[in-house]
């Protein structure tokens, strides 16, 4: 472990996933934008997207229980050619089967790829940095998964306009491919675990460990992903609906246009989510994890505007500007939550659990979104001409577990 924050192979860890995020969120960004242009269904959108978010739901466990048990390193740079391979292989069928099907399928390896890879950058963070400097680790992290949302999307939109999907394919193809040449120089301190039994037993118990750790070790983070959940399924999931839907189908801008104004509204939000890693690393010191709560309060009250407009204006340009700024809201405030509570969890979990507990962490705070995902698909096409009522549902319906989020901090982290 480096004392300094920014050793040799921390730096690798950053490049990484500067070139490796990059890619994520540009394909990730292309394929649903693709699908929703060629059918115009918000509901086969968001059957899609929940689709895709279950391996990613069911594979965060695996990847934590392989990042405690496997070099992190070979993890990432293995999964990298994976994702690589993938997208190979999409391009290759594309035009020769039926494109719902195989989009669902590529969405569902890239998520849960993703699922898979994240637990091993996140516990990767305490092997190569000092506790000191976790809350900056996490801080840089974040930045950079928030600037490569950014660019990713401006440039897929641009690119997605002018040369079509293909364009955007090969260009991430390349970019994990590189990104898997570069982690495989990193160096992260590894210990080998002895199994508990069979790989399956072992699995069992390294899970039924960490449950143990989140429930009765610090039950603070168990009941705080309890609410993190109601969250995610009341507002994360509305944002991720309604924000191409609205601009792409409902707001009525022309389709080369909409495609460029989602791309732009898509590097909004991953701006707020750069401005949001940016102010946790330079106000560390300042923020405390028990009085992090109003961070959610402030999220679901960013919703209620986005309302208002689609309620009282009828200019397109304005309600994309008000749904744009909302959502860039939003993500400052959601990501300085993010960081907040992984330093927490980094500096309160013992070494040979963080990989089993940080995966468990996220596969729990996934589970609502396919759900909320689907649901909303379903809802605006439901209540065409009237979203301005789904809107507020959700902004209504997130406010109640974002209050019991700062609650809870507040009666289990006291000052």
């Amino acid at each position: 472990m480096s004392e300094k924050l920014f050793s040799k192979d921390f730096t690798l860890v950053v490049i990484g996933q500067i070139i490796s995020l990059f890619g994520n969120a540009a394909i990730r960004f292309a394929l649903p934008l693709y699908l929703l242009n060629l059918t115009g269904s918000s509901a086969l959108y968001g059957t899609v997207l929940a689709c895709a978010f279950l391996p990613s739901i069911l594979l965060s466990p695996i990847g934590g229980i392989l990042a405690d048990r496997i070099n992190k390193r070979n993890i990432m740079v293995i999964l990298d050619f994976l994702t690589a391979a993938i997208i190979l292989g999409f391009s290759l069928l594309m035009g020769k089967i039926d494109l719902v099907p195989l989009l669902t399928a590529t969405l569902m390896l890239l998520y849960g790829i993703a699922g898979a890879y994240q637990p091993s950058v996140q516990a990767s963070i305490p092997a190569l940095v000092s506790q000191e400097h976790f809350m900056a680790a996490n801080s840089i992290i974040n930045t950079i998964s928030s600037f490569s949302s950014l660019i990713g999307p401006v440039l897929g939109g641009i690119l997605y306009s002018a040369y079509g999907i293909e364009a955007i394919l090969w260009v991430c193809m390349a970019c994990f491919a590189l990104s898997a040449v570069m982690e495989i120089f990193i160096a992260i301190p590894f210990q080998k675990q002895a199994l508990k039994g069979g790989i399956l037993h072992t699995a069992k118990a390294d899970f039924a460990e960490s449950m143990r750790f989140i429930r009765r070790g610090k039950p603070v983070i168990g009941k705080a992903l309890s609410a993190i959940c109601g969250i995610n399924l009341f507002l994360s999931s509305m944002i991720t609906v309604a924000m191409p839907y609205f601009i792409t189908e409902i707001l009525g801008f022309e389709a080369s246009l909409a495609n460029r104004l989602y791309g732009f509204a898509e590097g909004a939000l991953a701006a707020g989510g750069l401005a949001g890693g940016i102010g946790a690393g330079l106000f560390a010191k300042r923020l405390e994890i028990r009085k992090s709560g109003g961070l959610a309060i402030a999220c679901a009250l960013c919703v209620f505007p986005i309302s208002a407009a689609l309620l009282l204006s009828p200019s397109p340009i304005l309600n994309y500007a008000v749904l744009t700024l909302c959502c860039f809201a939003i993500m400052v405030f959601s990501t300085i939550l993010t960081v907040q509570m992984m330093s927490f969890i980094q500096t309160e979990t013992p070494q040979n659990l963080i990989g089993k507990v940080i995966s468990v962490i996220f596969t729990i705070a996934m589970c609502a979104q396919p759900l909320g995902n689907a649901l909303y698909g379903v809802l605006f096409e439901v209540c065409e001409g009237y979203e301005y009522s789904v809107v507020l549902l959700s902004g209504a319906a997130s406010l109640i577990p974002a209050i019991a989020t700062k609650n809870i901090f507040r009666k289990y982290l006291p000052s």
